[in-house]
């Protein structure tokens, strides 16, 4: 599942993301959401979290295993 809609994500949740640094080689970083950060409820590019350890990126995969995230 893509992370385009705001409604598809909480805190908890794990998820993949790219972060800004990371924009142009599309590395992904894997998670824990803890704050949403996009007030939109639809992006294109993603909507934008923070994850557990404080890295900022956006969702471009939920992932429903969390030991993907580790």
């Amino acid at each position: 599942m893509n992370g385009q809609n705001r409604k598809d994500i909480y805190p908890g949740l794990a998820v993949a993301i790219i972060l800004k640094k990371d924009q142009r080689s599309g590395q992904q970083t894997h998670g824990i959401v803890k704050d949403i950060l996009t007030s939109a409820p639809f992006h294109s590019r993603g909507i934008k979290v923070r994850l557990q350890d404080g890295q900022v990126g956006r969702v471009v995969e939920i992932t429903d295993d969390p030991a993907a995230s580790s």
